[in-house]
C-alpha cells in the first residue's frame, strides 16, 4: 500500500469532526488545561506558514497533554473587527462583513486541513452582535466605575488610516498598520484608565512564566521612575513652575528651566513674554511633530527662550532663564524640567548651543534637595491612559448617547447589543462614518427622545481582543460575558502562544481588563496568562520577511497539496527552536515527507515479533522520555530528531531479523501522534486497533531501562584530552581513577610522575594534573 496523504488526511479530519473528539469536557474529573493561540484577524489572503508555526506548536502540546490525562480546552476564534479587515473590504469594494465572513471560512478550512485539534464548539467572532454586546457591556462597566472617560487631548493621528491611534500603536513615529507618518491633533476622545492599575501591572508580572524580554519590555513601557516635585518661583508673578526630577540632589546645579511648548503657563505669562510671536511660531512647528521625533536623542536640540520671564532656583536663589523646547513633553511629569548641564548630557548639549551657564555646584542629600525645593517625593510613569476611540466604521459602536445639552449617558443594558448600522459609506474620510447613519440617529431618538444623538466613534479593535479569552470559557452565554462558574473552571489561561510583537499592545491591555474585572469581583485571579511563549518569525526564501507587497508569502495550501499536512507541520517544527527566526526552504519539506514515508513503509509491512530486542527496548524507552520532555519544553525540533533516530534503529533491527514487538510499535505511533496526527491514526487502525490513537494514554518509560549500557569517559592530562574509554554509566569515582591511570596512553603521557591531584566528573571526565 502507498501512503496517500490526501485521502488519509481527509478521512481522519472527518472522523474527528463527526466524533467531536477535541471538545473540552464540561463534566470531567480530569485536571483542566487551557491552551490558547493569539487568535488571528482573518485577512482575505488566508493563512501563511507563519501562522502555521505557532498553531502547530500548541496543537502538539494539546494532543500530548490530552494523552497525559488532561481535560484540554483549545479553542479558536476571529479578531474580526479593525483596520486590516476594513481596508481589505475597501479594496475589494464590498461590505466588511461579507469579506470578513469569507475570510473566516477560508481560515477555518485551512486550519482544519492542517489537522489542528481545536474545539470548534466554542468558535467566536468579535464582529458578531452576540460577541460585541459584551464588549459594550464591559465598556459600560468601566464607564460606571470611572475607568472610562472622554477628554480633550493631543492624540496620534494617521492621515492614511483617517483615525487616531493609541501610543502603543505608533512605532518609530509611524502607524503600526500602514507605516505612514503619524501627526499630533487636539481632539476629544474616549480613554480607558489603565493607569489606575499601574503598580499592579508592575508587581504582578514578576510571578509569571513569561520570556524575560517580554516582561522587561512591558516594565520599560510602563516606565516607573522615583523622584520628587520641586517648585521654582517665577519673578514678578504669582506662579511657580513645578518640575518632576529623579535627581533632586542636583538642585544647586540647575541653571535654566525648560517647559513643554504646550505648557499652560505660556498662555498665563503671555503678557511678560517679549518675543511672543517667535514663541508661537515654535509652538506651531512643534505641533506637527510626533513624540518620537521630539524625544529622539540624536536630533539637534531646538528651543526658544521666554524673554521677560525668569525663574528662581529655590536652593541658591539665583535667577535662571526659562525656555520652551520640543524635547520636553507635556504628557510626562509636569511638562517642565530643571536643567542641570553638569549632570545631564542632553542638558549640556542644550546649554552649549544657547551659551548657558554650567554650574559645578556640589550634590546634596536626597532629602535636602527636596526640602530646599519646597517639594515632596513623587513617583512618575511613562504609561498613559489607553485611547480607544476610532474614526472608522468596522468596529464595535461605543454604547454612549448624548442628551440635547451634549452630556453623555450610558446606553441601558436592555438595548445591548447597540448594533453597528449598515446604512453608511464605510470608506474613511477623517470623520466617523457612523455620523452619516440615518438609522442610528432615528434609533437613538426613538429610544431616548428628540434631540438625543449617538456616539459616532467605534472602539479600537484591541478592546475586543483584550477579553476574548474569557468568552471561550462560556461562548454561548446570553446573560453574562461568562459565568463565574465557567471562569473559575477554565481560567486563567495555562499556556498562551503568539508573536512577540504584542508585548505592549495586546498583552498589556489584556492584563488591564483582567485586573479591572478582578477589582469588581468577577474574577478570583489577577493575571490572564500564567505561561507565555513566543514563536519566531519565518523568513521567506529570498531572505526577507514574508510580505504580500513583496510577493514572497508561502500559503500552506500548496505545500499540503504536494507533501501532506503532517509533513508541513513537522517541517515547521523541525526548522529550529520555536522562538528563533528561521529561514523557509520549500525543497526541504521533501525530507520530512521521506521520513513519514519510511514510517508508513516500516509499520505497514511490520510483522510482530514476540521476542524483545533489549537494545531496541532501550531506544524506545529513551525516545519516550526525550520526546515527552522536549514537548513540555517546546523543543519540538529535537523531539523530531529523536523520533528519526528511533525509526532508523527499528528499521535496522528489522533488517537484522529482530523486528519490534507490538508494545514497541504502538509506543512509537503514540509518541509520533502529536506531530503527525493523520498518519498515526491510519497506522494505529492498520495494525488492528479500533479506538483513536489520540485517545490512548501517553506511554510510560522505565528509567532503569533508559540508562545507557556504557558511556564515553574522557581522560585528560593537565586539561588536554588524551584518551576516551567506554565505561559503565554508574562507574564509581575510585574505579574511574583506576582505569584512567592504567591506560597505556595515559601512562606514556605522565611518564611515572605522581599526579598532584585527580579531578573526576562522574560518568563524564577524569583530569590528571601533574604540573
Amino acid at each position: 500500500m502507498r501512503y496517500d496523504s490526501s485521502i488519509i488526511e481527509k478521512k481522519w479530519q472527518k472522523y474527528w469532526e463527526d466524533k467531536g473528539m477535541y471538545r473540552a469536557a464540561e463534566d470531567s474529573s480530569k485536571p483542566k488545561l487551557y491552551v490558547l493561540d493569539m487568535f488571528p484577524y482573518p485577512s482575505g489572503d488566508g493563512l501563511h506558514v507563519g501562522h502555521v508555526e505557532g498553531y502547530t506548536a500548541t496543537d502538539i502540546y494539546s494532543r500530548f497533554k490530552r494523552m497525559q490525562g488532561f481535560n484540554v480546552l483549545h479553542p479558536m476564534g476571529w479578531d474580526a473587527f479593525g483596520l486590516p479587515a476594513e481596508n481589505y473590504a475597501i479594496k475589494a469594494g464590498v461590505h466588511p462583513k461579507e469579506t470578513t465572513d469569507k475570510a473566516i471560512s477560508t481560515f477555518k478550512r485551512q486550519i482544519q486541513e492542517l489537522g489542528l485539534s481545536y474545539d470548534w464548539g466554542r468558535e467566536i467572532g468579535t464582529h458578531t452582535p452576540e460577541y460585541y454586546k459584551w464588549t459594550q457591556w464591559l465598556f459600560l462597566l468601566l464607564y460606571k466605575n470611572n475607568l472610562a472617560y472622554k477628554a480633550k487631548a493631543s492624540v496620534n493621528w494617521c492621515d492614511s488610516c483617517k483615525t487616531v491611534l493609541a501610543n502603543e500603536q505608533v512605532i518609530d513615529g509611524k502607524c503600526e498598520r500602514c507605516k505612514n507618518e503619524v501627526v499630533q491633533r487636539e481632539l476629544e476622545q474616549w480613554f480607558f484608565k489603565i493607569t489606575e492599575f499601574v503598580e499592579d501591572l508592575i508587581k504582578d508580572i514578576q510571578q509569571l512564566d513569561w520570556p524575560e524580554s517580554t516582561k522587561l519590555n512591558q516594565l520599560n513601557w510602563i516606565g516607573k521612575s522615583e523622584g520628587a516635585l520641586l517648585q521654582f518661583p517665577i519673578f514678578n508673578s504669582q506662579f511657580s513652575i513645578e518640575v518632576f526630577t529623579t535627581r533632586p540632589d542636583t538642585l544647586f546645579g540647575a541653571t535654566y528651566m525648560v517647559l513643554a511648548p504646550e505648557h499652560p503657563f505660556i498662555r498665563q505669562l503671555a503678557d511678560q513674554i517679549s518675543n511672543l510671536e517667535e514663541v508661537e511660531r515654535y509652538i506651531e512647528n512643534t505641533s506637527k511633530k510626533t513624540e518620537l521625533e521630539r524625544t529622539e536623542l540624536a536630533k539637534e536640540k531646538t528651543g526658544v527662550q521666554l524673554k521677560g520671564v525668569m525663574a528662581q532656583n529655590p536652593a541658591n536663589k539665583e535667577e535662571i532663564p526659562v525656555f520652551i523646547a520640543d524635547y520636553v513633553l507635556a504628557s510626562y511629569g509636569t511638562g517642565a524640567i530643571m536643567a542641570v548641564p553638569s549632570h545631564d548630557e542632553r542638558d549640556m548639549e542644550f546649554a552649549q548651543k544657547f551659551e548657558l551657564k554650567v554650574s559645578d555646584a556640589p550634590l546634596v542629600s536626597f532629602d535636602e534637595g527636596i526640602k530646599r525645593g519646597g517639594g515632596k517625593k513623587k513617583t512618575n510613569y511613562h504609561l498613559r491612559d489607553w485611547l480607544i476611540s476610532r474614526q472608522r466604521y468596522w468596529g464595535a459602536p461605543i454604547p454612549i448617547v448624548y442628551d440635547p445639552e451634549g452630556k453623555p449617558h450610558p446606553i441601558p443594558e436592555e438595548h445591548l447589543p447597540w448594533v453597528l448600522p449598515t446604512d453608511v459609506e464605510f470608506r474613511p474620510t477623517g470623520t466617523s462614518p457612523l455620523s452619516e447613519s440615518k438609522e442610528l440617529l432615528e434609533r437613538t431618538e426613538k429610544i431616548f427622545g428628540k434631540g438625543w444623538k449617538p456616539e459616532i466613534d467605534t472602539m479600537d479593535t484591541f478592546v475586543c481582543s483584550s477579553w476574548y479569552f474569557f468568552r471561550f470559557a462560556d461562548p454561548n452565554n446570553a446573560k453574562e460575558f461568562a459565568s463565574k462558574k465557567q471562569l473559575k473552571k477554565w481560567l486563567p489561561v495555562d499556556l498562551y502562544v503568539g508573536g512577540a510583537e504584542h508585548t505592549v499592545l495586546h498583552l498589556l491591555y489584556a492584563r488591564f481588563f483582567t485586573k479591572a474585572l478582578h477589582k469588581f469581583g468577577f474574577l478570583a485571579f489577577k493575571e490572564p496568562f500564567s505561561k507565555l511563549r513566543h514563536q519566531g518569525t519565518i523568513i521567506a526564501e529570498d531572505g526577507k520577511k514574508m510580505s504580500k507587497s513583496l510577493g514572497n508569502i508561502i500559503n500552506p495550501d500548496s505545500e499540503i497539496a504536494k507533501h501532506g499536512a503532517d509533513a508541513v507541520r513537522m517541517y515547521e517544527m523541525f526548522l529550529g527552536p520555536l522562538e528563533d527566526m528561521k529561514p523557509w526552504n520549500t525543497k526541504n519539506i521533501a525530507g520530512i515527507r521521506r521520513f513519514l514515508d519510511k514510517v508508513w513503509t516500516f509499520i505497514e509491512s511490520w510483522q510482530e515479533n514476540s521476542a524483545e530486542n533489549l537494545t531496541l527496548k532501550r531506544r524506545i524507552h529513551q525516545t519516550i522520555q526525550k520526546v515527552g520532555k522536549d514537548i513540555e519544553a517546546f523543543r519540538f525540533n529535537t523531539a523530531i530528531s529523536a523520533l528519526m533516530i528511533c525509526l532508523n534503529e527499528m528499521r535496522a533491527a528489522k533488517v537484522a531479523g529482530n523486528n519490534a514487538t507490538r508494545p514497541q510499535v504502538e509506543s512509537f505511533i503514540k509518541i509520533l501522534a502529536p506531530f503527525a496526527p493523520h498518519l498515526t491514526e491510519e497506522l494505529w487502525s492498520l495494525i488492528g486497533n479500533k479506538a483513536s490513537c489520540h485517545e490512548q494514554p501517553w506511554p510510560s518509560f522505565d528509567s532503569a531501562v533508559t540508562r545507557a549500557e556504557s558511556v564515553h569517559l574522557v581522560i585528560q592530562v593537565n586539561g588536554k584530552v588524551r584518551e576516551t574509554i567506554e565505561v559503565a554509566p554508574d562507574i564509581s569515582e575510585q574505579e574511574a581513577k583506576r582505569l584512567a591511570l592504567e591506560s597505556k596512553k595515559i601512562q606514556a603521557r605522565i611518564q611515572g610522575k605522581d599526579p598532584k591531584r585527580i579531578i573526576v566528573v562522574p560518568g563524564r571526565l577524569v583530569n590528571i594534573v601533574t604540573e
